[in-house]
């Protein structure tokens, strides 16, 4: 079965926050709106005819996440991974950020310190100072549109007040898919201070290059997957929080129950299960239609280097470009006027000034639209 990415579908009527937020962020409604992280791509026609089955019965009230949801996932990820987990390892959340925000609770105390590696996601940031914890930033190096982890910097950081570390992989907004190698040095330099890593991975179907789940290498560490990014499916509000150890577990469970969060609803169960028993072909067209989005921006890139510099992502479907040759004032509004809603790069903290993060989930012929508007954004604008 082909599935169609090309048609073009209208979300003005949908309450999609990248479109109702664009006045407010943008000052106008006529930007191409490329910031939020959702596609404006359909969702798998596997999910939305599960849903439109389970709504012609009547009732919807109280249910628990069935079984055979959880053996889905856990399906998928041996598929992929050749790693077995097991349901015991498996917690429910309605979202990355809220278990970001459980786990803070759950593994530090105030004024505890908790490394970052930025540019990273926002809500980083804010989840640690919001509760009162020590911001440590362990910037990434970035080596010509390579970002690596400085581990070097990273030592130095580490004091007896550090408990956590946040990770992202793959990384928002750079788009490194962390090698193993690059992952077992990190978890050597921390696991032998006794730092709690907690590593965001909803991106992690998404890739070019092949991902490794943390919970493969090491059973202390906490791993933060779901349907949300890799089906289009955010606005169904569930993720899987997947923790081996039993320590660390309970520990997690303990906070979570406080927060009377629940385990999803029965809509966000049969998507849930019904995506990862029958997405695998949707997704494996979903990434070649994203790589070929790519290919037009990296050609733009080529045909203008002065104007901006493109390193294809590794892993999501969010490009991460440089524009370092314009001012942050100049570089916002100089995009607007061409019709084009971005994701400034200082958003994702200081070492993202002169980046713009743009999301390339979307039909080609917006792509190409999209293209068209950055590159009279080159020609029009003085370095």
């Amino acid at each position: 079965m082909r599935y169609d990415f090309d048609t073009p579908i209208d979300r003005s009527t949908t309450n999609a926050e990248k479109y109702t937020k664009r006045p407010k962020l943008f000052g106008t409604h006529d930007v191409i709106p490329m910031w939020v992280a959702d596609m404006d791509l359909p969702s798998p026609p596997c999910v939305i005819e599960a849903l439109q089955k389970r709504l012609t019965h009547p009732i919807l009230g109280y249910e628990e996440m069935p079984t055979t949801a959880f053996e889905a996932q856990m399906d998928w990820i041996q598929s992929r991974y050749g790693f077995s987990i097991q349901r015991s390892m498996m917690l429910l959340s309605p979202s990355v950020v809220a278990s970001i925000n459980i786990a803070i609770e759950a593994f530090s105390a105030i004024g505890d310190e908790i490394i970052v590696q930025p540019p990273i996601y926002p809500p980083f940031f804010h989840s640690i100072t919001n509760r009162n914890r020590k911001l440590i930033l362990n910037p990434l190096k970035n080596e010509k549109g390579e970002y690596r982890i400085d581990f070097e910097d990273l030592e130095a950081k580490i004091t007896p007040r550090t408990k956590m570390l946040l990770l992202c992989s793959p990384h928002n907004p750079v788009g490194r898919v962390w090698s193993s190698q690059e992952l077992e040095t990190l978890l050597e330099i921390t696991q032998k201070q006794g730092i709690v890593v907690v590593s965001d991975e909803v991106h992690s179907d998404i890739v070019w290059t092949p991902h490794t789940p943390l919970y493969t290498l090491s059973d202390r560490v906490v791993t933060l997957q779901g349907i949300g990014k890799t089906f289009n499916l955010s606005g169904i509000a569930l993720s899987t929080i997947i923790i081996p150890n039993r320590e660390l577990r309970e520990a997690f469970g303990k906070v979570y129950d406080t927060f009377h969060l629940g385990e999803g609803n029965i809509l966000s169960h049969i998507a849930f299960e019904a995506a990862y028993r029958g997405g695998k072909a949707w997704l494996e067209q979903l990434l070649v239609y994203i790589e070929g989005n790519f290919a037009l921006l990296e050609d733009l890139a080529r045909r203008y280097p002065r104007c901006m510099r493109f390193v294809k992502p590794q892993g999501t479907y969010l490009a991460w470009i440089d524009c370092g040759n314009f001012g942050e004032k100049q570089l916002f509004e100089g995009l607007v006027k061409q019709g084009l809603g971005v994701s400034m790069g200082h958003h994702f903290g200081k070492e993202g000034r002169g980046f713009v993060r743009l999301n390339c989930a979307l039909p080609k012929s917006i792509m190409q639209e999209a293209i068209e508007r950055l590159e009279s954004f080159c020609r029009s604008e003085k370095f």
